[in-house]
Formats: structure tokens, C-alpha cells, sequence
């Protein structure tokens, strides 16, 4: 039994009217978290999403922009997706050279060289055992929402993996300079790789979707759509200074190679202009030699001429008589034998 004070009002008590303030505040807060539990799926849904409302789990609606109503958690679920129409980028890390390879790449040595998970890591094999980095992003829509929400978490990983075996498998099937201009001086020997260069992106497209939709035909599809990809190509750094020292050397040859030809071609015109001087000398010696040859023996020729014929019987008389005393006058003595008397002979080589 208490005991009140005569003249004091009970409910003017301070803890009481504390208490009722209380109990109001709680109730006002009560109704409010009521409220807006009641309206936590009344939403406004924009241009570029779409709604999936799941009613106890199971794919009741698809809501497309606009005003959602929808009963509250967990009567119903709303998931946001991205518009039908609208196009999502995925870099594809897998297929980059992790980050523990990069540091290793700094410090490895032939004393000390990377383990082979490090080593091949980002690295692809090629048709002709070359070796090739792809950095990949790919752009799909979502076309199975349904789909896309049940797998959740597992969408983008499930695409990696399936971006990574594409990659793979076409890069098995294809030889290095079909991948990216490794050596530019095939580049117009062989028109085929660079066709297939221009199809990787298309090729490497329809391999990513014919796997989706196999996945799809199983049920256990991901509800995405590859609609194009980016493939940026390029050679693993040791090899592209490898490949720029053959390129350099390969270019210095062709550069030796062309000199020589140009230094043979002029050893060749001058030793052509020589030959022809040599030539041309040569026709002129022996005209000159002819000639003179002619000139020194026209006399003799005509004499011989005029024997033949028998036109002058007493040429030859003649020119003893003409030419005899021009030869006696350059001899010291001159010692004459008379043919008809022998008593006197000329023996050659005897002693004066």
C-alpha cells in the first residue's frame, strides 16, 4: 500500500508523463517503420533497368520503367537488371598476367627463375607454339532475366570462364601472325592471315555464344548475350624486344642487301664503260695499223699487180736500176763478183 501526499495529482508525476512521451514516440516511430516497410517496394524504376519481382521465390513479373508496386519482403522480392537494350562491359581478368607474375617478372633471373604457374600466367599458347597476351573486354545484354537472377552471383564468373576457354581454343587454332602483326614483313605474302586477323573479334564472339547457348540447352544457362568484344593483342615483353632485334637486324640486311646492289650495279656500268673504251681503242689501233700497213704496202701491191698482168716486162730491170744505188750508197764497200769468173769468191763470215 503506498501512501500518497494529500493535494499531489498522480498523473502530474514526472516519470509518468516521461513515460507517455515515450510511449508516443515509440508508436509514432512504430507506424513509420510500418509504413515504410509497407511501401519499401513502391519504387520508381528508371530507363536503363528493369525490375524482376519474385513472389515467394518464383518469377512472378518483369517490371520495365515506370512506378513498381509491389508487396514488401518477403511476400516479394524486387531485383533491379539492366534494360533489355542496354549494353554492360566485363574486363575479363583471368586472362591478364596476375599481379604476383608482374613482381616476379622484376626480380626472376637465370639463377632464380619464376615457377611455371608464375611463368605461363596471362600467357596464351599459339597454333605454332608462339605465345600471345589478350586483354579482352566483353559487352553482353541481359536476355533471360529469370536466368540472369537465379545463377546471381555466378553470372560473371560463369562468363569468364567461358570468355577464358574461347580465348583458348582460338588461339590453339590460330598461328601468331594470324593473331596480331608479329613479323610486318608477312604482312603482304600472306593476305589470308590478315583476313583472319580482321575475324578474330567475330570469331571469338560466336565461340562465346555457341557456349552460352549450350549451357542454355542444358538448363543451366546465365541469361546474357555477347554482343561484341575488344581484344587488344600483344606480345610478352622479353619476346617483343626479341622480335624488335630481328626486326632491326632483318632491316639491316635488306639495307646491306641494297647497297651491294647498288655498289655492284655501278662496278658493273663502270667495268661495261671500260670494256667498251677498251673496245673502241682497240678499233682504233687496228684501223690505224691497217692502214699504215695498206699505205706501206700499196707499192708492193701495185708492182705485184702490174707482174700479174704483164703490163710492164722491165718493171722489175727498172727498179733494180732505181733502187740499187740508194742501197750501194748507204754500204762502207762494196765488193762485186763477176758471175762468169770463179777465181774470186764471197765467203760468208770470213774475217776481213
Amino acid at each position: 500500500m503506498s501512501f500518497v501526499p494529500r493535494g499531489t495529482d498522480e498523473s502530474g508525476s514526472p516519470w509518468i508523463q516521461a513515460g507517455r512521451l515515450a510511449f508516443l514516440a515509440l508508436y509514432a516511430v512504430t507506424v513509420l517503420a510500418a509504413l515504410a516497410w509497407a511501401f519499401s517496394n513502391v519504387r520508381q524504376i528508371d530507363p536503363q533497368d528493369r525490375a524482376v519481382v519474385l513472389h515467394f521465390g518464383a518469377l512472378d513479373r518483369i517490371q520495365n520503367a515506370g512506378l513498381l508496386l509491389a508487396w514488401p519482403q518477403p511476400f516479394e522480392q524486387v531485383v533491379l537488371l539492366p534494360a533489355a537494350d542496354r549494353v554492360i562491359e566485363r574486363r575479363v581478368e583471368s586472362l591478364l598476367r596476375s599481379d604476383a607474375a608482374l613482381k616476379g617478372d622484376k626480380v626472376a633471373s637465370f639463377a632464380v627463375p619464376l615457377s611455371d604457374a608464375l611463368a605461363g600466367s596471362g600467357y596464351l599458347l599459339t597454333g605454332d607454339a608462339g605465345v600471345v597476351q589478350l586483354d579482352v573486354r566483353v559487352f553482353y545484354k541481359v536476355t533471360e532475366p529469370y536466368a540472369f537472377v537465379l545463377q546471381g552471383a555466378h553470372v560473371l564468373p560463369a562468363l569468364d570462364r567461358l570468355v577464358t576457354r574461347s580465348a583458348l581454343a582460338l588461339t590453339a587454332a590460330r598461328d601468331l601472325d594470324t593473331i596480331l602483326v608479329a613479323r610486318p614483313e608477312l604482312i603482304g605474302a600472306d593476305n589470308q592471315a590478315a583476313e583472319r586477323r580482321e575475324r578474330l573479334r567475330g570469331d571469338l564472339v560466336q565461340g562465346i555464344n555457341q557456349r552460352l547457348a549450350d549451357l542454355a540447352a542444358t538448363g543451366q544457362g546465365i541469361g546474357i548475350e555477347v554482343a561484341r568484344v575488344d581484344v587488344q593483342s600483344s606480345l610478352p615483353t622479353p619476346a617483343v624486344s626479341a622480335f624488335n632485334a630481328v626486326l632491326t637486324a632483318s632491316q639491316q640486311a635488306d639495307k646491306a642487301v641494297a647497297n651491294a646492289r647498288t655498289e655492284a650495279e655501278k662496278l658493273t656500268q663502270a667495268a661495261n664503260e671500260q670494256a667498251d673504251r677498251s673496245v673502241q681503242v682497240a678499233h682504233a689501233q687496228a684501223g690505224e695499223r691497217l692502214a699504215k700497213a695498206q699505205a706501206d704496202t700499196a707499192t708492193i701491191q701495185s708492182l705485184a699487180q702490174a707482174q700479174r698482168n704483164g703490163t710492164d716486162p722491165e718493171m722489175l730491170l727498172r727498179i733494180y736500176r732505181e733502187r740499187l744505188p740508194k742501197i750501194l750508197g748507204q754500204a762502207g764497200s762494196v765488193t762485186t763478183v763477176n758471175p762468169q769468173d770463179d777465181s774470186r769468191l764471197i765467203i760468208q763470215g770470213a774475217q776481213p
